[in-house]
């Protein structure tokens, strides 16, 4: 199984839209408080469809609890990275670790990650960032792939 890790997450139709990606994939979704949004918030659910009942979620008081929970290889998506997601081959148990959407993952995360751990995505070099439900979904689908979409018909 493989984790996404919203860091603060702050808008609610991506995170609902990574729980429906996680639900279709077996995915573990992690959120890191603080929120900036209500679970029950409309657009959250709207966003999910009926897939919330499907996505295992855990939620996790602070980058710190989170980090004393998760045992497997972790990866930040930053466009402050130096490596392509596509030059590491990703194994069952690998986290896929995504900052705030108007700030992104702070330094000092990307900073205890090493520079090595810190992906990005090839875009037009004038672009902000692809958008973060966008980003995990190629994240996530890239790992699957490499290993032959494990578990999905």
């Amino acid at each position: 199984m493989y984790h996404i890790i919203l860091f603060e997450p702050e808008i609610p139709p991506n995170t609902g839209n990574i729980i429906r990606l996680c639900a279709n994939t077996n995915t573990q979704l992690h959120l890191i408080e603080p929120l900036g949004f209500k679970m029950e918030d409309k657009a959250l659910r709207r966003a999910g469809l009926d897939y919330h009942e499907f996505a295992n979620v855990l939620t996790h008081g602070n980058w710190q609890a989170f980090r004393e929970s998760f045992k497997g290889r972790l990866f930040g998506l930053s466009t402050k990275g130096t490596k392509s997601y596509t030059d590491i081959t990703y194994e069952q148990g690998d986290g896929f670790l995504f900052g705030p959407e108007t700030r992104g993952l702070p330094q000092s995360v990307r900073d205890e990650l090493g520079g090595d751990r810190v992906l990005r995505m090839p875009m037009k070099p004038e672009s902000r960032s692809i958008n973060l439900s966008n980003t995990a979904a190629i994240m996530l689908y890239e790992a699957l792939r490499q290993n032959d979409f494990e578990g999905l018909a």
